[in-house]
């Protein structure tokens, strides 16, 4: 018995062993972009990444429920608004990465970094009787009439960061717009994918406020969209990269956020049609200097994050 005993006890500190130097990294989609990643950097360093890929929001919620037995290493969300949060509640571990010298001081802090980006355009499918838009106020013409989608900002990070960026600009016309579009039949149908799926069918003809790496790869597996940067300018959503505080393979963790910084990371983060957060990284899609970008406080918006969602829902209703 005592044998039994102490074969068991060995056993249960060799699996510990063998686990001890895990990392438990809790990813946003893409989740080609994602597994990867955690398999690159395995390959790299030989240590093993445990990976919970999900939304944004379910990585979220997953963290939250699990803050008294903290489980997670290292959190990458696409919302900008989750990392400014976790900060002010100095629930993250202050890191600089020496990858981050090229990546533009907006999309870095102490406490966290972009892994990379998409920006917020219209998309509209080509097999359809109507103009190309190239201004956001192009859709509420009545050549757009019920031919409008848009992502619901309570759903995703991206409609909210863009209807924040044109807020910013000029709030009242910004409302107006929302409410002009709706007056002309747009749909606010959900996430992102329930926006851009009736224009991928031709059910409706266009979305205002797609994520365009989405769209991107979705026209370059054979979709009859375009995708449209309004001149006026439009929103970058940054994706953060991110170190709980409550981790107890920080040294791991800080291995992970310098791979996805480094050429080989943003190489396979501009596989996915990511705009990678190094601008010293070629981008497979267009790239910063392709884009009109409204720069507008990140830090203030995630602090009216809810007021605006609530202004969004009234503009709609």
């Amino acid at each position: 018995m005592i044998r039994t005993l102490a074969t068991s006890l060995i056993a249960m500190m060799a699996a510990t062993a063998v686990t001890a130097d895990d990392l438990t990294v809790y990813s946003a989609g893409p989740k080609p972009l994602s597994a990867a990643l955690a398999e690159a950097f395995t390959a790299k360093t030989g240590i093993t990444v445990n990976l919970f890929q999900s939304t944004s929001g379910k990585v979220m919620a997953r963290y939250e429920a699990e803050k008294a037995n903290p489980q997670a290493d290292v959190l990458i969300s696409a919302s900008w608004g989750h990392a400014i949060t976790m900060s002010e509640a100095g629930e993250l571990l202050p890191y600089t990465s020496v990858n981050a010298s090229n990546v533009p001081d907006s999309l870095k802090t102490e406490d966290y970094v972009a892994q990379g980006a998409a920006a917020i355009a219209m998309v509209y499918n080509t097999t359809l009787d109507m103009p190309a838009p190239s201004e956001w106020s192009d859709l509420t013409d009545a050549a757009y009439k019920d031919m409008v989608t848009m992502p619901d900002p309570a759903a995703s990070g991206a409609a909210l960061s863009l209807v924040q960026g044109l807020a910013s600009q000029d709030s009242d016309a910004a409302w107006e717009l929302i409410s002009d579009l709706k007056d002309n039949g747009m749909i606010v149908p959900g996430a992102n994918a329930a926006a851009l799926n009736p224009v991928l069918s031709g059910a409706r003809g266009v979305v205002f406020g797609a994520v365009d790496y989405i769209a991107i790869g979705q026209k370059a597996a054979g979709e009859a969209i375009e995708v449209v940067y309004p001149e006026s300018g439009t929103v970058l959503a940054p994706r953060p990269i991110m170190i709980p505080a409550s981790t107890d393979q920080a040294d791991e963790a800080k291995q992970f956020m310098d791979f996805v910084l480094s050429e080989e990371g943003q190489a396979l983060v501009a596989e996915r049609m990511i705009l990678p957060a190094r601008t010293d990284i070629e981008a497979k899609r267009p790239g910063w200097d392709a884009l009109t970008l409204i720069d507008f406080d990140y830090v203030q918006a995630a602090a009216d994050a809810e007021a605006t969602k609530a202004a969004f829902a009234a503009a709609v209703e």
